[in-house]
């Protein structure tokens, strides 16, 4: 009897399924996508309801045979691929490939890889969801539109390069980074003085501790002053104590974008890194499907963390909990991201530990107990003013789901810096007189919002309901690869600040130096970015709005249950879009982020700084002046935003010649790839770790001796006129002419050195006429 053929997504899963089910079924991968739009003329039929023309990608063509070769032998095929819009998606594409007819083809979902899961989806199997696959289309669609339509825009009306593209959701996010960079921009820290009491007293034990207490925060120096002034000689008095019981209580099991946030705070993973991993554990059978936005979890999962939690920690740790999705259109109805075995704490693959120890506390935690505080405020009256002082702290009298898990908070949440935690305070009573220690008036200064990381980017999206949990990871990826965005760390700069202190009657007066500004990993809008948006913003205001973009997902929730149809959907947004984009090639002025610094003092001609095509510069003189204008490139962390006249000129001063060496100078610039120092002719390239405005003769000539010395050992030959040279690579010798690379004959390779230019033309002359065949990467699966 013929086999039940299954199709799944990825390989991973394959394995794990049909070890699952047996004999009776062979699981093949169809790796992701099957099917795309054409590119010529968009793929899409705007004359006839907006109605797509797919393909076979290239690189597909070998997977579709082998499916089609062995659905022919089968007794039957299954469509198994992942429970969301995309994975509906794939399996009518499948349908529509193999010659199944979607009413009646066998479809099954699952949102966990285990045997129960599998065998009762088996059992249960339904049809294709076409209202699925139509939000699914509907989205492609309407994204494939925007890029086509928005992309030669930028061509045309910005002074830059041409491979410039525009998103329906990936230029709001980059509108969301850029925003976040203005107010960042724009920002003025206001100081306060922070007052600090410490004080001493016995512990439970008998023994002397010092513990603090807060005062009010004033705006100057001089009010700060003044209540020191006023605390001279004073006696501190504890007047009231209130003690009051206080609750944690955990947080929701994970979401897609919870997940993505939290390993980002605590395990440092970029959002692709976690969907990465995330996706190794769902299809190992480790946790269940790992694209969601459902908190909930089912009455098995339920059950087993009842028992879970009542053998390992006790049953008066356990509390049940049903947690509810505050996103109304929270998409298909999954559970949330969970273990599939929750007896299982750990996974033995290193690369996935952590990822899945994360997802593992999380989860106990969310049935666990509240976490029961008491929390202590003492007022500490002064008797030499009518001010209190107030001395916080907290015990924790039961730990409750702290026991396994505390969720991390963003930096959002801080709007000053040297804030601090409640501690612990010593037992006290009321008419407590407290030995005084000393007290500070330390200045604190407020800081604007931090930039975006790439979980925190994600929250964002969430909040303003933009994409869905499968359009995090690629958003943020594509933004990235176009240059629009770049993350890196950002050094801190030092900064003075005042504090006063009373100690032994006496008020001194000291100045101390803390590190501020320093980021890590963060999100920075490029000049690029900046100006893209800002032209998308103006003509297109529409496409940039995020409750517009909000509503399109709307929309597309809409057609996933049925209540709208796709192609309406679509005509209502293109039609205004288009007349948006005709009017833009018609009416936009080029444009390319100019902004005027002020004058060159040596040549008393105007300094701008803009967008060139290899990115943001600084020019002196204009294109018609008859001498020709100056250019420098910006540093990388310099923007056209806000860099000032003196830091443009400084740009100027390269090139710069070091002295000379062995008869030659030695020089170091800026070129289209980067730094560099020419010595005789010759240019090396210079590493992030110096800078070509201080780098020194020393520095220098050591960088040209060991790369020469590199560079020679590499040459085999060369031969100048024709600009061909022998070299040996990594992976063995090759012939280089001008900017192109050929592969030597294995036969020949370890004869290299003595060929000649009549072989070696000849050997470029074969691999021009045969070029290798290019091997197409495997897509990973979605």
């Amino acid at each position: 009897m013929a086999k039940n053929l299954l199709i799944v997504e990825s390989p991973a899963k394959a394995k794990t399924i049909e070890r699952i089910l047996g004999e009776d079924f062979e699981v093949k991968s169809c790796y992701g996508h099957i099917r795309d739009l054409e590119r010529a003329d968009m793929g899409i039929d705007l004359n006839n309801k907006y109605k797509p023309r797919y393909i076979v990608p290239e690189d597909k063509e070998k997977v579709v045979k082998e499916l089609k070769s062995i659905a022919k032998k089968s007794g039957e095929v299954w469509l198994a691929t992942d429970e969301d819009r995309e994975g509906e998606a794939i399996s009518w594409h499948l349908c529509e490939v193999l010659g199944l007819d979607p009413k009646t083809t066998k479809r099954i979902v699952f949102h966990e890889i285990t045997k129960p899961a599998i065998e009762s989806a088996v059992r249960n199997p339904r049809t294709v969801d076409m209202n699925l696959v139509n939000a699914q289309q509907a989205r492609r669609i309407l994204d494939r539109i925007v890029g086509f339509e928005l992309s030669p825009v930028l061509w045309r009306k910005m002074s830059m390069k041409n491979n410039l593209s525009a998103g329906r959701v990936q230029s709001v996010a980059v509108r969301i980074i850029a925003e976040r960079e203005r107010e960042i921009n724009a920002f003025s820290a206001q100081s306060t003085f922070r007052i600090e009491a410490l004080f001493t007293a016995k512990d439970i034990s008998g023994k002397n501790v010092i513990f603090s207490a807060e005062g009010k925060k004033y705006a100057e120096e001089k009010g700060a002053e003044a209540f020191l002034q006023s605390c001279l000689k004073a006696d501190y008095t504890v007047t009231d104590i209130q003690i009051k019981p206080g609750k944690k209580s955990p947080a929701a099991p994970f979401t897609t974008s919870t997940l993505q946030q939290e390993a980002s705070r605590k395990l440092g993973y970029g959002v692709s890194r976690t969907m990465l991993l995330a996706q190794k554990l769902y299809e190992s059978g480790k946790i269940t499907y790992m694209r969601t936005d459902s908190v909930s979890l089912s009455d098995t999962a339920m059950e087993s963390l009842k028992n879970e939690i009542n053998s390992k920690y006790g049953k008066k740790y356990y509390q049940k909990r049903a947690f509810k999705n505050k996103n109304e259109n929270a998409q298909e109805a999954h559970e949330a991201i969970r273990p599939t075995y929750m007896e299982n704490d750990t996974v033995e693959d290193a690369d996935l530990r952590r990822l899945y120890e994360l997802i593992w506390k999380r989860t106990m935690a969310s049935q666990m107990a509240d976490a029961e505080l008491e929390k202590t405020t003492a007022i500490i009256q002064i008797s030499t003013n009518k001010e209190e002082l107030k001395a916080n702290g907290e015990v924790l009298k039961f730990d409750g789901f702290l026991k396994v898990y505390r969720e991390d908070r963003d930096d959002d949440d801080i709007t000053e810096e040297g804030e601090d935690q409640e501690g612990m305070l010593p037992p006290l009573s009321v008419n407590q007189k407290l030995p005084f220690v000393e007290m500070r008036a330390t200045e604190r200064f407020s800081r604007p919002l931090p930039r975006y990381t790439e979980a925190s980017l994600v929250k964002k999206l969430e909040e303003l309901g933009i994409g869905r949990p499968s359009t995090y990871a690629p958003t943020i990826s594509t933004i990235l690869k176009r240059g629009y965005v770049e993350k890196r760390d950002k050094e801190g700069v030092i900064r003075n600040f005042r504090i006063l202190k009373l100690k032994e009657n006496t008020i001194s007066k000291i100045s101390e130096q803390e590190t501020t500004g320093a980021e890590k990993s963060k999100l920075f809008p490029t000049d690029l970015g900046l100006v893209v948006t800002d032209f998308l913003k103006q003509y297109f205001d529409d496409i940039m709005d995020y409750n517009f973009t909000a509503r399109i997902e709307a929309e597309f929730d809409e057609v996933a249950s049925g209540k709208i149809e796709w192609n309406n959907m679509i005509d209502d947004f293109y039609i205004p879009f288009k007349k948006d984009v005709d009017n833009t090639i018609e009416t936009a002025e080029r444009i390319s982020g100019e902004r005027e610094l002020g004058v060159d003092p040596v040549s008393g001609k105007k300094l701008i700084v803009r967008m060139g095509r290899y990115g943001p510069m600084a020019q002196i003189g204009e294109q018609n002046d008859e001498e020709k204008p100056k250019f420098a490139k910006l540093k990388n962390t310099q923007s056209i935003e806000t860099i000032n006249l003196e830091d443009a000129l400084e740009l100027f001063k390269l090139p710069r010649n070091l002295g000379s060496f062995e008869g030659a100078d030695v020089t170091v610039s800026i070129g289209r790839f980067g730094p560099y120092i020419a010595h005789d002719k010759k240019f090396y390239s210079l590493g992030k770790e110096f800078d070509p405005y201080t780098i020194s003769f020393d520095e220098a000539v050591p960088i040209v001796v060991e790369k020469r010395a590199t560079k020679e050992q590499r040459t085999i030959k060369v031969f100048e006129k024709e600009k061909i040279q022998l070299l040996r690579g990594p992976y063995g010798p090759y012939i280089k002419q001008g900017l192109r690379n050929y592969k030597i004959p294995k036969d020949k390779q370890d004869t290299v050195e003595t060929l000649e230019l009549p072989e070696i033309k000849a050997i470029i002359e074969e691999v021009k006429a045969n070029p290798p065949k290019r091997v197409p990467k495997k897509k990973k699966s979605s």
